[in-house]
C-alpha cells in the first residue's frame, strides 16, 4: 500500500519580517526593540514595555515602566505613541511604612492641546494624619494635576510627571503645597493613562490603536 504523501509545512517565521520599534520624539525615537509580523499592519497596536532607565540609563529611573503602543509603520520601522506610565508595585510597597498616611488620588485631565489622561497621585506622611488634612492633600493633589494639564502640552505635561527631580515636575510643586497642611515624606505620580485623543474637527476619540482589519 503507497505512502501517503507528506504536505509540505509552511514555515511561518519564514514569512516574517523584524521591524525596529522606536519611542516618540520626545524620548528621541530611541530604539525599544524588535518585533516580528508577515504584515506590517498587524504590528498597529500592539504595545511595547521598557523602563525609563532603559532610554536615560540613570539608576533613579529603574523603577518606572513606560508603556508606548505602535500607532504607524514606515518601512521597517514602527512608529509609537506614548500610552502610559506605572511605578513597579515593589518601589510602592518599599514607601508604605506602619502607621503613616497614604493619600491616593486619580483624576482626568485635560491638556492644552486636548489629550485627556487618568493620572493617579500619591503622598506619603510620616506618620498618621486626620481625615480632614486627608482631604485637603487629596485637593491640593487635584488641583496641581489639573492646573498642570491645563497649561501644557501632552509632551510638556507626560515630563512633568515622568521626570519627577525636574524643578517643575508634578512630585515637587504637588509637596510644596501639601506640606502646608501635615509633613509630607514622599509624592509620587503612580501612574497614568491616555484615554482620548484630540480629532482634526475638534472632538475626542478613544486612545485605543487598533490594527487596520480589526
Amino acid at each position: 500500500m503507497p505512502r501517503p504523501r507528506r504536505t509540505a509545512v509552511r514555515d511561518k517565521w519564514k514569512t516574517k519580517k523584524w521591524y525596529k520599534v522606536v519611542t516618540p520624539p520626545l524620548f528621541g525615537n530611541a530604539e525599544i526593540g524588535t518585533t516580528p509580523s508577515d504584515d506590517p499592519d498587524k504590528l498597529i497596536g500592539r504595545v511595547m514595555e521598557v523602563t525609563l532607565y532603559d532610554l536615560t540609563g540613570d539608576f533613579n529611573h529603574v523603577h518606572i515602566k513606560l508603556y508606548f503602543q505602535i500607532e504607524r509603520v514606515e518601512g521597517e520601522i514602527a512608529y509609537t505613541r506614548f500610552k502610559g506610565h506605572e511605578l513597579l508595585r515593589d518601589y510602592i510597597k518599599s514607601l508604605t511604612r506602619r502607621k503613616s498616611s497614604k493619600i491616593q488620588g486619580i483624576f482626568d485631565v485635560k491638556t492644552k492641546d486636548g489629550y485627556v489622561l487618568r493620572v493617579t497621585g500619591i503622598v506619603f506622611t510620616p506618620s498618621r494624619c486626620k481625615t480632614s488634612q486627608k482631604r485637603a492633600i487629596r485637593q491640593v493633589m487635584k488641583k496641581v494635576i489639573e492646573e498642570h494639564a491645563a497649561n501644557s502640552s501632552l509632551d510638556e505635561f507626560i515630563q512633568s510627571m515622568i521626570f519627577s527631580e525636574n524643578e517643575n515636575s508634578l512630585v515637587r510643586e504637588i509637596e510644596k503645597e501639601a506640606k502646608r497642611f501635615y509633613a509630607i515624606r514622599k509624592v509620587e505620580i503612580y501612574k497614568s493613562k491616555l484615554l482620548y485623543v484630540p480629532t482634526p474637527d475638534g472632538k475626542l476619540e478613544k486612545a485605543v490603536i487598533v490594527p487596520p482589519f480589526a
